[in-house]
């Protein structure tokens, strides 16, 4: 992948998808109304994200993201990367999947990388229950609409 910007409009979205990319990993996926000035339209990814924004069931799970946070909320983002497509699971569940976080006491830090996730859809936080999201709420909606939770 080349590094740089890029984005596509979603009609079902009615918005676009921009993907920052850098070196051979996604750094962010964001959802302006109007994409950045500079960014190219012909990324590989888009095609998935098509395919996917259609109905086409895909976890994203083989495209690598990279993220620079903490390590803790970092463990917490890559346990979102585990939830099936299709599945959801609540705050406290998801503290109790990431080794070293207790489901009482940790709640809040997991809520925190929730809605810091620099790269909602491929790290799938729209499939977390009552639970913010690096997302705009209404493109959350739809991405659950599309997983059928």
């Amino acid at each position: 992948m080349d590094a740089g910007i890029y984005a596509t409009e979603s009609t079902y979205l009615e918005r676009y998808v921009q993907l920052g990319v850098a070196g051979d990993r996604v750094i962010s996926v964001s959802f302006p109304k109007d994409p950045d000035e500079d960014a190219a339209s012909d990324h590989p990814l888009f095609e998935r994200i098509d395919a996917y924004l259609e109905g086409v069931e895909d976890d994203f799970a083989d495209v690598p993201v990279g993220l620079t946070l903490p390590t803790d909320q970092r463990a917490v983002l890559e346990k979102v990367r585990e939830i099936d497509y299709g599945e959801q699971v609540g705050v406290e569940a998801l503290a109790r999947m990431t080794p070293g976080l207790d489901a009482d006491e940790d709640r809040q830090l997991v809520r925190t990388a929730l809605a810091e996730n620099p790269a909602p859809l491929l790290i799938p936080d729209h499939r977390v229950r009552d639970a913010p999201s690096g997302a705009p709420p209404e493109v959350e909606q739809k991405l659950r609409g599309i997983e059928g939770i």
